[in-house]
């Protein structure tokens, strides 16, 4: 198995993250197994307690509530994976816990398909009993993949302190640009940037405090220097500050452009 998995951005900027390993991963699915039987647990007894405090249920009433419990159980085993990993980047309860998190091939947070489709496999990881199908896939997989992250397009890897495509929930240690400047965007041209590159100057903006003098210092003149060429710029001045006016300028064009 791989341990790092590296990504190449077009401005020949590499990122490189950990790969999560069985061992760490189990850690985090006993976390996540035990949170969804609790709340397992919460439905049975609703519904048991709901049947028994009346008898004025029907047979087919009743049969009609099990079947709705059933289905509710069924959402709430395949949903908190779904709902948790959108709503938190990737990351379930288990995963926050153990510092793991699910990203896209390429780095990128992981989408509500790829994540629909890599927890509704799961099923199949479970089979015969607890992921054995699922580890013996990771065991076999260089990026110890199990089946529903082969077909969702989607790999698990440790949180790490420092520079990621996806780490934009975590609190900055550097404070950006305000968004509330008002007037025209400075940067000529700032519509050619795109979406991926305005991710990676925030990102850096952020965590530019925690790398060492020299390692910020090429990482933002790597940065400056692409978009310089991107947008037809000469040099200029600190590379730093440009990055941020960057920032400043794109997030005034996405103000003034009208929402559909």
């Amino acid at each position: 198995m791989d341990d790092r998995y590296t990504i190449d951005t077009p401005e020949n900027i590499e990122f490189a993250y950990e790969i999560a390993g069985i061992g760490s991963r189990f850690l985090a699915a006993i976390v996540d197994t035990l949170l969804i039987g609790i709340a397992e647990v919460v439905i049975v007894l609703l519904i048991s307690l709901i049947l028994a405090s009346t008898e004025r249920f029907a047979d087919t009433a009743g049969s009609l509530l099990l079947a709705a419990g059933t289905l509710l159980a069924f959402i709430v085993l395949w949903g908190y994976y779904i709902a948790f990993e959108l709503l938190w980047n990737g990351q379930s309860p288990g995963k926050r816990l153990i510092g793991l998190r699910v990203v896209r091939e390429g780095g990128r947070p992981v989408t509500f398909v790829g994540s629909a489709i890599r927890n509704l496999i799961r099923i199949a990881d479970f089979l015969p009993a607890f992921y054995g199908i699922g580890v013996v896939v990771m065991f076999i997989d260089r990026r110890a993949r199990r089946l529903g992250d082969l077909a969702g397009g989607t790999l698990v890897v440790k949180e790490r302190r420092g520079i990621t495509l996806d780490s934009l929930t975590a609190p900055g240690a550097a404070p950006l640009p305000s968004p509330h400047d008002p007037g025209t965007p400075a940067i000529p041209n700032i519509d050619l940037v795109s979406d991926q590159e305005y991710t990676l100057v925030q990102e850096f903006l952020r965590r530019r405090s925690e790398l060492g003098r020299e390692p910020r210092a090429r990482l933002g003149t790597q940065l400056a220097a692409g978009l310089q060429a991107r947008l037809s710029l000469p040099a200029i001045g600190d590379p730093e500050q440009f990055l941020q006016e960057v920032v400043r300028s794109y997030q005034q064009l996405k103000r003034q452009q009208p929402e559909l």
